[in-house]
Formats: C-alpha cells, sequence, structure tokens
C-alpha cells in the first residue's frame, strides 16, 4: 500500500504552529515511506475564510520547505462531489432530513441541562412518517441533514499514537449533521468524503480531533470505503502545561519568520515537540530526519514550547551558516531598520559586520541591534559609556587616537591592534584603559563584538573620526 497522507488548514487564520507541526509529522511520515503528502484547504467557513490566510497557510509551508506533492485542493471546489455523497447516504437510508427549529432543539437542550444529562439530540426525526414530513414542508421548515449513529455500537480503532481507542456509539451525541438547512456540507462529512476521494491511507492530526474519529470511522463504513490509519499527536502546550495560545505569545510560524528565525531550526525545533530522537542528537535536518522518523517515537504526553531552546536551536543553525549565505537573509532585517546599504559596493564590508557579529546572534533580528553602530552617523551613546567618557584619562586616550587616525587612511585588524598597544605603551596606560574609552567613543556602549575590527571596519567608512570628535566635546 502506498503512502498517501494531507494536511487540511482551514483558512480562517494564519498558519498556527500546531499545524505547521501537524504537517511536518504528514510530510516526514510520506517521505519516510516513499509516499505522497497533499495539501487541501478547508475553507467551507465561508464567513470566515479569508484569501490573505490562504496565502500565509501556502507561503509559511513553502518557507518551511514542506513541499506537498499533490494540491491545494479547496473544498468550496468540491460541493458536487459532498451532494453525491449525501444523496447516497439518503438513498440507502443511513441519513435523513430532520425539521427541528432552533426553538425546539433549545427546548430539548434547557430540559437535559435541568436534568443534568449531557447535550444530545434525541433522534426525534429519525421514523418521520410522509405525513409528518409533508406538514413541516407546508410550514415552510428547512431540514438539516442528519446521519444515523446507533447507539449500541462500539467503535474501535487502532491509534499509531495511542493505541486502542474505544468509543461507545451513546456517547457520540446522538445522529450527527451531515449538511445544513442551506444544503453546506460540514466538517466530519466533508472530511470523510474528500479523505476517500484523495486516496488518504493515514489521517494523522492533533488529539484535539480525537473526538471526530469515531464519528468519521462510521461515516466511511457507511459509505463502503476502507477506513484509513489514524494518528492522533499530542497537542502544544504552553510552560503551565495548558493549550498554546496566543496569550503565550507568538503562535503563528509567520510571527517567527518575521523574528528571524531559520526555517530549518524552526522545523528542528518543531519535531522535538512531540518526537523523541533514536539518540541523544537534537539538530536534525529535514533530510536527517526522514530516515529515523516513524511514530513509534511520537510521544503521547503534550509537548511543552520552550522560547529557550527554540532560541538555542536556532543560534546553532544560525551561526553554522556560511557568511555569503547569511547575508541575504540578514539584509531585509537591516533595511526595515532604516540602514542605508549599498549591497553591491558594500558587500565586502558588510560581510565583514555579520562575521563580526554572527557568533552573538540568536534570531536574524538580532543584526539590527548589533550592528546599529555602523549604520548611524553617531550611535547611541548609553548613560555607562558617557560616564566612561568623562573620566579624566579618557581625553588624553580619544585625542592621541585622533591624531593616529588623521595620519592612517587605511587601517585593518592588524594595524589597529598595533595602533592600541603602542597608544597604550606610550600613554603608560593598560590595553583595558585604552580599550574602554575607545569602544564607548566608537560605538556607544561599554560591551560589544571585537573593537578592533570594529575599529578597523568604522574607519573604512570615514565613521571613526567623527565619533572620537564628538566624544571629546561630550
Amino acid at each position: 500500500m502506498s503512502v498517501r497522507v494531507r494536511i487540511a488548514p482551514s483558512p480562517t487564520g494564519n498558519l498556527h504552529i500546531g499545524t505547521a507541526r501537524t504537517a511536518l509529522f504528514n510530510w516526514l511520515f510520506a517521505r519516510h515511506h516513499g509516499g505522497q503528502f497533499l495539501l487541501r484547504i478547508e475553507d467551507t467557513d465561508i464567513e470566515r475564510s479569508k484569501p490573505e490566510y490562504v496565502e500565509n497557510i501556502l507561503s509559511g509551508l513553502q518557507w518551511l520547505g514542506l513541499q506537498w506533492d499533490e494540491g491545494p485542493f479547496f473544498q468550496t471546489q468540491r460541493l458536487h462531489l459532498y451532494q453525491a455523497g449525501i444523496q447516497k447516504l439518503l438513498a440507502k437510508g443511513l441519513a435523513y432530513r430532520s425539521y427541528e427549529t432552533p426553538e425546539e432543539l433549545e427546548q430539548l437542550r434547557e430540559a437535559q441541562r435541568a436534568q443534568g444529562l449531557p447535550p444530545r439530540y434525541d433522534n426525534r426525526h429519525r421514523h418521520l412518517t410522509p405525513e409528518e414530513e409533508a406538514k413541516f414542508i407546508a410550514e415552510g421548515r428547512q431540514p438539516v441533514i442528519r446521519f444515523k449513529i446507533d447507539d449500541d455500537r462500539e467503535i474501535r480503532w487502532q491509534d499509531m499514537v495511542r493505541g486502542e481507542v474505544v468509543w461507545q456509539g451513546k456517547d457520540l451525541g446522538g445522529d450527527m449533521v451531515i449538511a445544513r438547512a442551506s444544503g453546506q456540507p460540514l466538517y466530519n462529512f466533508v472530511v470523510v468524503m474528500d479523505d476517500i476521494d484523495m486516496g488518504i491511507t493515514h489521517v494523522i492530526r492533533g488529539e484535539d480531533h480525537i473526538g471526530n474519529t469515531p464519528k468519521q470511522i462510521l461515516l466511511y463504513e457507511a459509505l463502503g470505503a476502507p477506513v484509513p490509519k489514524f494518528g492522533h499527536t499530542p497537542l502544544i502546550l504552553n510552560q503551565q502545561g495548558a493549550k498554546l495560545s496566543k496569550r503565550d505569545g507568538a503562535t503563528s510560524v509567520d510571527e517567527y519568520r518575521m523574528m528571524g528565525y531559520l526555517p530549518e531550526a524552526f522545523n528542528n525545533y518543531m519535531l522535538l515537540l512531540g518526537w523523541s530522537p533514536p539518540d541523544t542528537r537534537e539538530l536534525y535536518t529535514l533530510e536527517e530526519a526522514i530516515p529515523v522518523f516513524d511514530f513509534d517515537r511520537i510521544n503521547k504526553a503534550g509537548a511543552r514550547f520552550d522560547l529557550d531552546k527554540l532560541n538555542w536551536i536556532n543560534s546553532q543553525y544560525l551561526h553554522q551558516k556560511e557568511t555569503k549565505e547569511l547575508l541575504p537573509l540578514v539584509l531585509p532585517f537591516w533595511q526595515a531598520a532604516g540602514y542605508s546599504i549599498d549591497q553591491e559596493g558594500d558587500r565586502e564590508w558588510l560581510m565583514a559586520i555579520l562575521d563580526l557579529i554572527k557568533p552573538s546572534m540568536t534570531v536574524l533580528k538580532d543584526a539590527v541591534g548589533l550592528a546599529s553602530y555602523f549604520f548611524t552617523d553617531l550611535p547611541d551613546y548609553k548613560e555607562a559609556a558617557k560616564e566612561i567618557l568623562q573620566q579624566p584619562q579618557t581625553k588624553t586616550v580619544l585625542q592621541k587616537a585622533k591624531e593616529i587616525l588623521e595620519t592612517t587612511p587605511r587601517l585593518a585588524a592588524e594595524q589597529a591592534k598595533a595602533t592600541i598597544d603602542g597608544l597604550g605603551k606610550e600613554l603608560g596606560l593598560k590595553k583595558g584603559a585604552v580599550m574602554k574609552p575607545l569602544r564607548c567613543a566608537l560605538t556607544g556602549d561599554v560591551h560589544g563584538p571585537d573593537l578592533l575590527i570594529s575599529l578597523a571596519l568604522l574607519h573604512q567608512k570615514h565613521k571613526a573620526l567623527p565619533r572620537l570628535h564628538y566624544a571629546l566635546h561630550l
């Protein structure tokens, strides 16, 4: 049997990290077994579905490198398929038209609440006579379509994650609505119709869908189709053990992309949210994960989202990247910050800056703050830096450094070291007593990347002397 799996997001919001993790697991499972990964857009919620969310989902999956083999398929373009399925169930006597008014259904729920019973439909219109149905039609009632569920039925399946799962028909809430009075088919029905039509062999999704599975198994059987294998993966939780929500911070893939996370690092972290590696390694590229990924290592317990762990993984991938690969990823962040950049003329200079700050970066966006003093006329002088610049010996150091730079048109890092060493000897000062005021004058801060390289790079762009001059007059 050839494996066929799918990811089926609803375009009622941006691509959620939970959906992305499910997509990743499906994609890896398909690649591991040499199967197919399909993309289906479940857009039957007409009021909430938006084209911009569709675009966000597609671009998010592409950014992650989770390319689909077939699709995207749109449910709104497949209504004829669902109508044919409904007519089939009606013809077989497995579904029926139900004419209750909203008021009658609310009265039923109120009576159940008063008795402390769980809400469920009492199947009152399952056996309407032709005369009763004609009366409801004459009253102008518009029927929903309900699928018959036998209360005495036991539904079992061998879940890929949870082992044997058993549900009782009486716990499924009575006969299930599969189409509204408007004719619009509903989720549980259209999902089954789509999966049958697309030949889906394995349905891999979050455990929040587990209550839908027994209903869907009954629909597969009623439609005379083979039942796929199901695997319900653990939810992504916050640090308190509750389901991750917007209150916990960023929840969409796009937000993490905009913060400067790398797709390969984000995939790696999502892989570890519910899957245990077969060894002690924590860093896996997609290609490395394909041969070792399978469902025997998926955890049942919820996976807690740990931003510190994601940051560590991202930093590992970022630090391993060649600077020439990293530069085009960092440039949009520098440009968005308003930094004036000549990409061609300044390429070597920009790569040297990136080489300098890369070890201090956790996400791409860090490059904005770490490199800011290279792109401004004057740095933003921190209070601690101002205090050092006002110390008695600072003026002597800066004045002497200014004189040296005025006679040195170009400065390499090696020359900068010799200059500072010579300056310290000439003034009878330790290296730190020279470096600290120079760092504060040139970068506006008491801490930062290598000062010697910074000095050389600033001097190349004629930014060092004006800063020394300015700092002398603070």
